[in-house]
């Protein structure tokens, strides 16, 4: 399957395990995809939430 120590790796075989018919490249792309915009809604919280503080 993936890497051990790739951070995605886990879910991209979680995803792959779901069902026949998807491709590892696709499970890897969304999954990628998926980590990045929750990666940038946290980051988008935190710089909201700092911005209260400083106010």
């Amino acid at each position: 399957m993936s890497e051990p120590d790739d951070p995605l790796a886990s879910w991209t075989d979680r995803l792959l395990l779901l069902g026949d018919g998807v491709a590892p490249g696709a499970a890897r792309s969304f999954v990628h995809d998926l980590y990045a915009q929750a990666q940038a809604d946290i980051d988008k919280e935190r710089a909201e939430a700092e911005f209260e503080r400083e106010e």
